[in-house]
């Protein structure tokens, strides 16, 4: 066809010599000599034919007007020539196995017999249609000078644009019989026929194919030629219906009988196989159409039942890494949706299920029963005797405690195993790992213990974890901590564990590194800002400066002594002075929960203390006084401990003693005690004034605990009661030189129901604090606003510490109106306030 049209624009045929144009010319006479000429053209018989001496039989009848006779007898001769001869010859290629069919209209022959009479049919209509185009570019060129006047002049097709026009409706318009189907049925019908037999996997003739679908594109259904109205338009609508029915069923089938992986593989080769068809066999115009509809068909109508498939689906693949699979499963839907709906969806819910078993797990553990513990041990598990070169392996944590550690790292190992499949299997999309972290987050902030659980992470990690750790390893530790803290929303409440936690590492000296515990509180100050890190530093601080007023007690004790001339050792005090402000001090109350009184939390001091240890106290306190005048001084017995220097009958050496001060105190009323008296437990509550509840957990790392039953218990048992008599343990040996007392239950342990309630009511009362705050800075600014922006805002302005109660919020701009910070204004539409200078 391509070869016909340059034919047709670049034909260069001189015109006659003027002396012609008088010439009288007779039509009938005419005529019959270019019909007869048309014949032999269309028989392939023209190369007898002088084709200068046609053009001036058509220029002469054209120059005479007789232009328009001339054109309509080409039209019914070419209509003639169509109807008897070329349409008779293609009609006979339709043998049986194309039209024999039973009453439902399906086909009764096989697909190799529809194949081959498929082709002769097809080449029958290829070659009609590729000598008519041949034939008709030499006519054109004949009838050339009638194109360019009678055609322009007068709006008719051109020769060639009316001849294809006959082609179409005498061809393929015409029914192949009365009554029935036309020859483009047919031909759609096999074309169709043999594409299905393609997608079954047998070979067609793609060329044939394609020379029929050139003739498609060339054809119009009219004759004004309009792009949008080509006959291969209505063929490509019929093959995308019966392609949409074929990969609907397709698709319906493969997700009863395959699994998830070789559906996702065998969609992504159809839309390859229809891709290279269109290139191939078909039309390129075609190739985003039928991918649109196997797109819609495979994936888009069965996405959600492919990621729903049992023992195959997205499940599945997580659950035993399949991450070819799952990447398969995101191309494949990637295509249809840029959001990847059905997709996210499902890991947003496979992240919400693992995490909810995993909040389960450890909130069962939480609430069972824990088990006692044994007395005489630390908080940090270590035994209670100690050896210069021997150690003994530390105690396990407590079951809530360990409960703790393994919750935060599941929630950890489940972020990396979603993390990997988002980089490995999703190419690092950032619409699926964004609603993969919100379902992380809700997760962690759905368990209501996941404030102190991730303290008590970072807390063992400090004490234990990063011990003989590399530098790479510790940061990667600290960064899984910020990692799960950075999903939390009660950043407030973890800021209130935290401190606690913080407060006993550093006063007990459980920290296995400073400059770590400083590394975390830097990255916590990047993440929370300053704000949330300002207390945290203040601590180290305190830390810092009590060191140095050690240091300097030590040295002006060593002056008073010297100019004393007095050679006596001095007892060594170590201070830590402590902002009331900053230290989170109740941290120290008992695991048994009894509330303290004011001597045990630093209200007036009424320990009694020995002599000696009494002058050493009121000299640091005459010491700080002149360096701060006006500062007063509270003393925290309960958080101090002592070193002593030991004798014991059945030992010949001398023995350190490391014990909490209240144990002390305890052990220095047997020195005087004559041999074989002994003292019950209101004589020793008189002689030192010890809280009931730190006395009684004192005694029983004394006088119960195997390692360090320094004093003998009568009547024995495990608990402290009125009554009970104590004195000094002639037949105690001590197996190691150094001994360390532990205090019974006095480490960092999971809260009990009743103190996480004080906690959080603690927490709740700093928070609206906080909201008041906010809330007037924003009036301040504003100065009058109506209530619903003033609650957006202050959520707004609060969320990066806590998710604020809007109950709260409505509470707290309650008691700032009766405080006259703001008023309501009465004259505005809606309720608004006004800020009250």
């Amino acid at each position: 066809m391509m070869a016909t049209m340059s034919r047709r624009g670049g034909a260069k045929i001189r015109p006659p010599r003027r002396g012609l144009q008088g010439a009288d010319v007779d039509f009938d006479t005419t005529w019959p000599i270019l019909e007869g000429a048309f014949k032999e053209i269309h028989t392939k018989n023209a190369s007898a034919l002088s084709f200068e001496e046609l053009y001036r039989n058509a220029y002469k009848i054209v120059l005479k007007k007789k232009g328009e006779e001339l054109y309509n007898k080409v039209a019914r001769f070419e209509e003639q020539w169509l109807g008897s001869t070329v349409r008779t010859e293609i009609v006979r290629t339709l043998t049986p196995p194309l039209t024999l069919t039973d009453g439902a209209g399906r086909t009764l022959a096989t697909s190799s017999e529809r194949r081959t009479a498929g082709e002769k049919f097809l080449k029958s209509l290829k070659h009609a249609w590729e000598d008519y185009q041949v034939c008709m570019g030499m006519l054109t060129d004949v009838l050339m000078y009638m194109d360019r006047v009678y055609c322009t002049d007068h709006r008719q097709p051109s020769i060639f644009a009316k001849s294809m026009g006959l082609f179409r409706d005498q061809i393929l318009r015409t029914p192949v019989q009365p009554a029935s189907t036309t020859l483009l049925d047919v031909l759609t019908r096999i074309v169709l026929d043999q594409i299905q037999m393609d997608r079954d996997g047998e070979a067609i003739d793609q060329f044939l194919i394609k020379s029929n679908v050139y003739m498609l594109e060339g054809l119009y259904e009219s004759d004004l030629e309009v792009e949008d109205e080509k006959l291969y338009l209505r063929f490509e609508k019929v093959f995308l219906d019966q392609s949409a029915n074929f990969y609907r069923d397709e698709g319906e089938r493969m997700l009863k009988e395959s699994d998830a992986g070789s559906y996702c593989r065998h969609a992504k080769k159809r839309i390859d196989e229809e891709n290279d068809r269109c290139r191939s066999t078909l039309s390129e115009s075609t190739s985003a159409k039928i991918q649109a509809v196997v797109e819609g068909e495979l994936i888009r109508h069965k996405m959600k039942g492919l990621i729903e498939m049992e023992n195959s689906g997205v499940a599945f693949m997580v659950d035993n890494d399949k991450f070819h699979e799952l990447s398969l499963v995101f191309d494949l839907e990637a295509r249809v949706d840029p959001r990847k709906s059905e997709l996210t969806r499902a890991m947003q819910r496979l992240v919400t299920e693992m995490g909810t078993d995993i909040n389960n797990a450890a909130l069962t553990t939480s609430e069972a029963t824990p088990q006692r513990e044994a007395a005489g041990d630390d908080e940090d598990g270590k035994p209670a005797e100690e050896g210069a070169k021997q150690k003994l392996p530390a105690k396990p944590l407590s079951q809530q405690t360990v409960a703790a550690l393994k919750w935060v790292e599941e929630i950890l190992r489940l972020k990396d195993r979603f993390d990997k499949i988002c980089t490995t299997s999703f190419s690092s999309d950032q619409t699926v790992s964004s609603a993969i972290n919100r379902s992380m987050a809700d997760v962690v902030n759905t368990f209501s213990r996941g404030s102190e659980y991730i303290s008590l992470f970072i807390d063992d990690n400090m004490k234990r974890g990063i011990r003989d750790k590399t530098e790479a390893e510790i940061d990667s530790t600290l960064e899984k901590a910020i990692m799960v803290l950075r999903y939390l929303s009660d950043k407030d409440l973890f800021e209130t564990y935290y401190k606690k936690h913080l407060c006993k590492r550093l006063l007990l000296k459980k920290s296995v590194s400073i400059d770590v515990e400083k590394q975390m509180i830097s990255r916590m100050k990047i993440e929370l800002g300053n704000s949330f890190t300002l207390k945290l530093e203040a601590m180290f601080k305190d830390m810092t400066l009590s060191e140095e007023l050690s240091n300097g007690f030590r040295a002006h004790i060593a002056g008073v002594m010297d100019g004393a001339h007095n050679n006596s050792k001095p007892v060594d005090l170590s201070i830590r002075v402590l902002t009331s402000m900053t230290w989170p001090l109740e941290a120290f109350r008992g695991a048994s929960g009894e509330d303290r009184d004011e001597n045990s939390l630093g209200g007036r001091d009424i320990t009694l203390y020995p002599p000696e240890i009494e002058r050493l106290k009121s000299g640091f306190e005459r010491f700080y006084a002149q360096k701060y005048s006006g500062r007063k001084l509270t003393w925290y017995n309960n958080m101090g401990d002592a070193d002593l220097r030991a004798r014991f009958p059945r030992s010949t050496r001398i023995h350190d003693v490391n014990c909490s001060t209240y144990a002390m105190l305890i052990l220095l009323l047997f020195n005087d005690l004559p041999a074989g008296e002994s003292l019950s437990l209101e004589e020793i509550e008189a002689r030192t004034n010890i809280p009931r509840g730190d006395l009684a957990r004192n005694l029983q790392s004394l006088a119960v605990a195997p390692k360090t039953r320094f004093l003998v218990k009568e009547p024995m048992s495990r608990d402290i009661n009125s009554g009970d008599r104590f004195k000094f343990n002639d037949d105690f040996k001590p197996s190691f030189i150094k001994i360390k007392v532990g205090v019974v239950s006095a480490g960092n342990k999971v809260e009990n129901d009743r103190e996480r309630k004080e906690t959080e009511k603690k927490n709740n009362d700093s928070r609206g604090f906080v909201i008041e705050a906010a809330v007037v800075r924003i009036m301040k600014q504003r100065k009058q606003l109506p209530h619903a922006q003033l609650l957006t805002e202050t959520i707004t302005q609060l969320s990066h510490q806590f998710k604020p109660d809007v109950n709260m919020i409505k509470k707290r701009i309650e008691g700032l109106i009766e405080r006259e910070y703001l008023e309501r204004m009465e004259d505005a539409p809606v309720p608004s306030y006004k800020y009250l200078a």
